[in-house]
């Protein structure tokens, strides 16, 4: 799971990048607001923690521009601003939790994994579909509803379906889908994507899907109706 923590205190991210660290959550910091929303909107990340009083830009506009966009990552707002005004203002902005200054950051863990569980739950028995085809989000099986013609996919295989499935009317640069399976600092390369890409494409022909995953020229891929690449 990838968490993206925008705060501008640098004492305290470190503390908060040790202590998810170590319950295995890859950590992307960002020390103001507009590199903070940069990142956030390349939508690679399971879950934001946004401060609100940072320089460049504040955590409600970083808010506000995101779901603007549609980008509906969870986000949980770390503030000293108690007032419940602003707690009010933020949940109304799109925000999914709000945790006032000081926190415990065994409450902090507590909330991070109850909107991930919530994020995972919202899916009826964990189930993804896209045309006539459904992802098993437990069981890591790809198959057809119709036929009853399913596939098991390796770990790589189902976060990059799982990616275009959560996105199926976008385009999915290369870049991100790398980002977002392979995590921000690795040297992967596009190629070696395209190998992955091609085991799910003939899986999908397998199991007799009725859409593809289609090269987009220079961008990455879409999913759409079958065609020839």
């Amino acid at each position: 799971m990838r968490i993206l923590l925008v705060e501008d205190s640098l004492s305290l991210c470190e503390v908060l990048k040790t202590v998810l660290q170590k319950e295995k959550y890859e950590v992307q910091i960002a020390n103001d607001g507009e590199s903070g929303l940069e990142l956030a909107m390349s939508d690679i990340f399971d879950l934001i923690i946004l401060d609100v009083m940072m320089p460049k830009k504040n955590g409600f506009d970083v808010l506000k521009t995101l779901r603007k966009n549609r980008v509906m990552t969870p986000v949980i707002i770390l503030t000293a601003l108690t007032q419940e005004y602003n707690k009010v203002k933020g949940l109304d902005m799109g925000a999914d939790d709000y945790l006032p200054k000081p926190f415990s950051t065994a409450e902090l863990l507590a909330r991070i994994r109850a909107l991930l569980r919530r994020k995972t739950d919202a899916t009826p028995d964990n189930i993804i579909t896209y045309g006539n085809v459904c992802l098993n989000l437990s069981t890591y099986q790809l198959y057809n509803q119709n036929q009853q013609k399913s596939v098991k996919l390796s770990q790589k295989e189902f976060d990059i379906i799982r990616y275009f499935f959560e996105r199926p009317r976008h385009v999915a640069e290369k870049e991100l889908i790398i980002h977002k399976v392979w995590g921000l600092e690795n040297d992967f390369e596009s190629n070696s994507l395209e190998v992955f890409v091609s085991f799910l494409r003939k899986k999908l022909a397998y199991i007799d899907a009725d859409f593809a995953i289609n090269s987009v020229r220079g961008v990455g891929y879409q999913l759409g109706s079958k065609k020839q690449d």
